[in-house]
């Protein structure tokens, strides 16, 4: 099993935190901080809870002068990185709403870091006109951390962080800066406006195919943007999505010789399946080849989850398809047991359907 990501917060990288502190603040009390992170509800805490308690703490003991604090964690803040380091960010979030210009600051800062991207969102709430103004200033920065903050910090449903309804309600403020930043020459800012439209698409996805109709004809790179920001349409079957990427109506397509197996498998283990796709014209065509498997939940309606298995143009009049699902334990999904149903998916519509039985290990 891979580390938990809490336990990356350990002795060792605490230890490295308050010597680098106390670098920046001669009088910082190492010992006294120590104590207070690895209290006696240390273990129980998860992670967003620990990063959180790691901000209080740096609350307690650097200068009680905002600006300070600010003044220290800046200087030390080059020294770590990645998602570990959003503590940085998250000062300025708990404690910064008060000082708008040296938390934008800061937060800009911060960010070549690790990501403000969670809090820049309250701001964003708190005051959304000035915060646009800010995210177009930073859309245009040199350093590309900064403009994908601006995409990645605006998101309306950014997974783990507060939800922005204002922009979920209506996205079109944002998307001058989504325009601007479409041709990044960072695959690390363009992967973000991809994920932005993506969430847009949930609320209002006729206005990404409006954009994906405009910004198709774009670099290979937009291009690439407008597919994977269409990436919930296409599995959700819409009809305009898929014809933008030239996946037609099915109607010459069957499906032969579909076989599941086994017809009962245990928690942990994997159900296979094979079929032949067939096609009454000349050729396959333009596929684009899924399934979909429904999910027993532990109660209410099955929860139905759509996978990608391959995509193309074939010439073939027909192809072999063969794939498996593992239901070993994974962190995002609970498994439950009952009747399962697998259905296979080509642009969009359903063609066939089996069904399987998981019980308990």
């Amino acid at each position: 099993m891979p580390e938990p990501l809490k336990d990356r917060y350990d002795a060792v990288y605490l230890n490295r935190l308050v010597e680098e502190l106390s670098r920046h603040s001669p009088r910082f009390p190492r010992k006294r901080m120590l104590q207070y992170v690895f209290d006696e509800e240390w273990e129980q805490r998860e992670l967003k809870q620990r990063m959180r308690h790691i901000t209080h703490a740096l609350h307690e003991f650097l200068p009680k002068d905002y600006g300070a604090a600010l003044t220290v964690l800046e200087q030390a803040a080059p020294s770590f990185g990645g998602f570990e380091a959003m503590f940085f960010p998250d000062f300025v979030e708990v404690y910064g709403q008060a000082d708008w210009e040296r938390s934008l600051s800061a937060l800009e800062h911060f960010t070549k870091f690790s990501s403000s991207e969670f809090a820049v969102r309250p701001f964003i709430v708190h005051d959304q006109p000035r915060m646009l103004r800010q995210l177009k200033l930073w859309s245009a920065s040199p350093d590309l951390h900064v403009r994908r903050l601006a995409s990645e910090g605006s998101r309306p449903r950014l997974p783990w962080a507060m939800a922005l309804p204002a922009f979920k309600k209506n996205p079109t403020p944002v998307l001058p800066i989504l325009k601007r930043l479409k041709a990044d020459p960072s695959e690390y800012v363009r992967r973000s406006v991809a994920n932005h439209l993506n969430d847009i698409s949930k609320d209002h996805p006729e206005i990404v195919i409006s954009l994906a109709e405009q910004w198709l004809a774009g670099k290979p790179e937009t291009r690439w943007i407008v597919k994977h920001g269409c990436r919930t349409l296409l599995k959700q079957g819409d009809p305009q999505a898929l014809a933008l990427f030239g996946y037609c109506k099915p109607e010459h397509l069957s499906i032969r010789g579909f076989q599941l197996r086994p017809g009962v498998i245990s928690m942990g283990e994997q159900v296979a399946f094979e079929f032949e796709l067939v096609s009454h014209k000349t050729e396959l065509g333009h596929i684009r080849m899924e399934y979909a498997i429904e999910f027993v939940r532990q109660k209410g309606a099955p929860a139905r989850k759509v996978f990608k298995i391959s995509e193309g143009v074939y010439p073939d009049r027909s192809r072999q398809y063969r794939s498996r699902h593992s239901f070993k334990p994974i962190t995002t999904r609970n498994y439950y047991p009952g009747t399962h149903r697998l259905a296979i998916i080509v642009n969009g519509q359903q063609l066939d359907l089996a069904e399987f039985e998981l019980q308990e290990a």
